[in-house]
């Protein structure tokens, strides 16, 4: 939307671009001047350069556009950085993926036996061989994206920007050379980093984050996670898969801003795995022993009590905050949440500058949180349909099911688990699908589409399923919640 809105900017009569690039002269300070005197080094500058940045820029030169992008990743307080790519190729959605492939293999090798395949018992993990792997892929994704940009003509700058004015920013290198780069506009797609509780004793000093945890070069042993958000599950979720002591500590409720009785389910599958839940509980105090152990120090929020644990590693997952304290965006002009520190756009996602953007994440697309039973979602929670529509104007639809390959295994199906929120009045339009099971973001992924659309539930009740796989069950939920009949799918 971004890219469009700027297109349409440059474009001059007979729908061809002003190009408005020239030299400038007198080195740095030559060039602001140049810029001030609205003399731009490019059409579109992009700042940042995760998957919202590098499509943006890569979009952009394909209309013709003169486009550079600058990204710089500060090292996390634990010495991490990466290459281009942002969060999701290096710290995020791939590298957790992979990992939480790794964790599902072993459930896969311990169903094994029941299959007839004579596997020894129990198969140990090789976390240095799994992160080799998983970093050198990584790798090549980031040198993939430096190709790419190459092939496309945009000019790729490995600096830390900050706005000088409105066109202008300054970008400085790893050994402290400073460049200023000016654009007609200019796209903000920074991202965030996570969050540290600074006001914890230790916290910074001896606790990692989703920065780090991908790119150890060793096991992180026995594990506390502290967090509740998706990341902390997911995190815990594929280190208990993989054979370690994982314990999650949790102050709230889990996963908040999603379904609650669909994270309720979630939480206690991952409990009946191995993983060990501290709820209402919050820490204090991080110390290292003198073997190198953490100590961590937490209060029961519910009995008031203080009790200590010994663990190799703390991860912090409580939140991201966004990347935007080092940009000096009042130089520009740019207004911001004071609260959050986020950039306040439009619809067409312009900051209060005009020809200056942000774009980061959106609300109610589809998402899968990549916990061991994973679960994904599209449109609203029953909560927020209930809130939006009234409790009277809404109707769930849902069903316990059996995925078939739990069945050989005799595996634990009990949180496998479907839910179609609707309004009530005919043709029943779907605010919101939720599914927990087996490869719930292909499924989810497959009906985002349709409700997008509009669908209905009749609509989506005379779909064909495909049998036999768990997304069929979408496609059979005849029982209302409201009905208070067993939800419970007897199988195939």
């Amino acid at each position: 939307m971004a890219v469009m809105a700027m297109a349409a900017a440059l474009r001059g009569p007979g729908g061809r671009f002003r190009w408005r690039t020239q030299a400038t002269a007198g080195g740095v300070r030559g060039s602001a001047r140049g810029a001030a005197a609205g003399r731009q080094d490019y059409n579109l500058l992009v700042i940042g350069g995760g998957s919202g940045g590098l499509a943006c820029a890569k979009e952009a030169a394909q209309l013709g556009m003169k486009v550079a992008v600058v990204d710089y990743v500060e090292p996390s307080p634990r010495g991490t950085r990466w290459g281009l790519g942002g969060t999701c190729v290096n710290v995020g959605c791939i590298p957790k993926k992979l990992i939480h492939q790794a964790a599902l293999l072993g459930g896969m090798i311990r169903d094994a036996p029941h299959y007839g395949w004579d596997v020894a018992q129990p198969v140990l993990h090789d976390w240095r061989k799994m992160a080799e792997a998983v970093q050198n892929y990584v790798k090549s994704l980031n040198w993939g994206h430096r190709v790419q940009l190459q092939d496309r003509k945009v000019k790729y700058f490995n600096i830390k920007a900050s706005f000088v004015n409105e066109h202008t920013i300054c970008g400085v290198t790893k050994g402290g050379k400073e460049t200023l780069l000016s654009a007609e506009h200019i796209v903000i797609a920074t991202g965030g980093r996570p969050r540290y509780p600074t006001h914890i004793e230790g916290a910074l000093e001896y606790g990692i984050t989703s920065d780090d945890i991908f790119w150890l070069k060793e096991s992180p042993g026995k594990t506390l996670v502290v967090g509740a958000s998706y990341v902390a599950l997911e995190c815990a979720g594929f280190l208990t898969g993989l054979g370690l002591d994982t314990t999650v500590m949790m102050r709230s409720i889990p996963l908040r801003g999603f379904d609650q009785q669909m994270s309720s389910l979630v939480t206690a599958y991952m409990a009946s795995q191995g993983t060990r839940f501290l709820k209402h509980c919050t820490p204090s105090r991080v110390q290292k022993l003198p073997d190198g152990q953490l100590q961590v120090t937490w209060e029961d929020l519910t009995s008031g009590k203080e009790n200590t644990g010994t663990f190799s590693t703390v991860l912090w997952a409580i939140g991201r905050i966004p990347e935007t304290r080092s940009l000096n965006l009042e130089n520009a002009g740019i207004n911001t949440n004071p609260n959050s520190q986020k950039i306040l756009v439009d619809a067409q996602e312009a900051t209060s500058v005009p020809h200056i953007y942000a774009i980061g994440d959106v609300a109610e697309v589809p998402t899968t949180v990549f916990t061991p039973l994973e679960y994904g979602c599209v449109g609203l929670s029953e909560e927020e349909a209930m809130a939006r529509h009234g409790e009277e104007h809404v109707e769930v639809y849902h069903a316990y099911y059996k995925p078939l390959e739990f069945t050989v295994a005799e595996r634990d199906a009990s949180q496998c688990y479907i839910k179609m929120v609707c309004l009530r009045k005919p043709p029943q339009l779907v605010l919101g699908l939720h599914f927990l099971g087996p490869n719930a973001g292909e499924v989810t992924q497959g009906f985002a589409l349709g409700i997008k659309c509009r669908a209905s539930y009749e609509q989506v009740m005379r779909t064909v399923g495909i049998h036999p796989t768990c997304a069929e069950e979408v496609a059979k939920l005849h029982i209302s919640k409201r009905s208070g009949l067993d939800p419970t799918v007897t199988g195939c």
